[in-house]
């Protein structure tokens, strides 16, 4: 919705999008977010385009989130018409007839842009090949120090299939086909956009990378931008995020997410329930405290004169009064009595103390629970980094702050899952 605020209302004016994939998973949003773009593509057809990118196949809805969002909310029918939607959706565009558009990047089978419309993408995407490299490589970053390789394109480690694609394979390509850039999306930045390297017989960034997706994963913390073209000008548009509706993570039901709350209220009821309020009270027997005299005179006029008697009379023999006037001898407590007291004090305090423990694991317990869940949110399909978890909360807190460092958290999840077999 801020991204539309942005770049204008299509509803409204004649502002053209294209967007070049990715528009489900890492949140909890998908369903609605393509039930608006499809909508408006149906609406505005002229006005709307959309790609594909890696994260629209069966694969990664089904390693990510959006296949469970989609069974939470509606069923199966509803992910499986919308994983067919995706086998039907463009690889590729030429804006301005300048400018090739991309979800990935290049490919080494990649030669002519004749390629892209010969292709058979009413599939799912393979682990190599033409399709895998369009909606997966990624531009190679120089780095100072490190030896120029010579080799155009090189394999892709960090996302577990296809390649990087170097400055030199960027710019023979473009200059092949007479564009001047590549634009595509792929990869978190934190500005929202990173113009490449420029070509010097142009004066153009061979390849610009354009993040719309504020505040990614909610942890990332970077802004998002659009690229917009205007009487043949380019301008970067950027916008910080919006607060979204508030939801339990993960689909969670509301008896699950508040368990570590009552667990935590019922273990401080019991403790205070246990606990006395001083030392003395602890060592007092139960009945040696006298109630207050106006307790006593409430209580006694709101009872008959019968009732009284009889109340005095067991009062009398509950304390072993011998004497008629109902003074009550001193009371003399044998050893046996005291020891056995004692004894019950110190099982009470050790009650209180293993309680109190209690209340604090559970306390703990309920304090980390929302790093934990926030960091399910980074990481889903359980994949932490090793030792992670061992940094503690600071650790834990600033890795979800810092872009950076969430980004080292995030990048196992930016490889491409290991298994091929899909649920039905």
């Amino acid at each position: 919705m801020k991204l539309l605020d942005v770049g204008g209302d299509p509803t409204t004016t004649n502002t053209q999008y294209i967007f070049l994939g990715d528009y489900v998973d890492r949140g909890s949003y998908s369903v609605e977010v393509l039930a608006l773009i499809f909508s408006l593509k149906i609406r505005y057809t002229k006005q709307i385009w959309m790609l594909r990118g890696n994260h629209e196949c069966r694969q990664m809805t089904s390693f990510f989130n959006f296949r469970d969002e989609c069974e939470c909310k509606y069923d199966i029918t509803v992910y499986n018409a919308f994983m067919e939607a995706f086998d039907c959706l463009p690889l590729g565009c030429v804006i301005n007839g300048k400018f090739l558009g991309l979800h990935g990047g290049l490919s080494p089978e990649l030669v002519s842009l004749k390629q892209v419309d010969r292709l058979d993408r009413f599939h799912e995407p393979p682990r190599e090949g033409l399709l895998c490299d369009i909606i997966w490589s990624d531009p190679q970053e120089e780095k100072e120090g490190e030896p120029k390789s010579m080799e155009l394109f090189i394999k892709n480690e960090v996302r577990g299939c296809s390649w990087f694609f170097t400055y030199e394979a960027a710019t023979s390509f473009l200059y092949k086909n007479s564009l001047l850039s590549v634009i595509r999306a792929h990869e978190a930045q934190i500005e929202g956009y990173k113009m490449h390297k420029t070509n010097n017989a142009t004066g153009f960034p061979t390849v610009i990378t354009i993040f719309s997706a504020p505040n990614y994963c909610d942890v990332y913390n970077n802004k998002g931008a659009i690229l917009k073209f205007d009487n043949n000008t380019l301008n970067i548009l950027q916008f910080n995020f919006s607060s979204h509706p508030y939801h339990l993570p993960n689909f969670m039901d509301v008896f699950t997410w508040s368990l570590p709350f009552v667990v935590e209220k019922v273990t401080e009821m019991l403790y205070y329930m246990l606990q006395p309020t001083s030392e003395e009270e602890a060592e007092q027997d139960i009945g040696d405290e006298e109630l207050p005299e106006r307790v006593h005179k409430i209580m006694r006029n709101s009872l008959s004169m019968e009732q009284n008697d009889v109340i005095n009379l067991a009062a009398r023999l509950a304390q072993g009064l011998d004497t008629a006037d109902g003074s009550a001898p001193p009371k003399e407590r044998k050893p046996e009595d005291a020891k056995a007291v004692a004894d019950r004090n110190d099982r009470l305090r050790k009650k209180v103390r293993t309680i109190a423990r209690m209340a604090r694991m559970f306390k703990t317990l309920r304090q980390e629970n929302e790093s934990v869940i926030r960091l399910k949110g980074v990481c889903p399909g359980h994949r932490l980094p090793p030792g992670l978890l061992l940094t503690g909360k600071a650790g834990l807190d600033t890795e979800l702050e810092r872009f950076d460092h969430a980004r080292n958290v995030d990048a196992l999840n930016e490889k491409r899952p290991e298994n091929e077999n899909q649920p039905s």
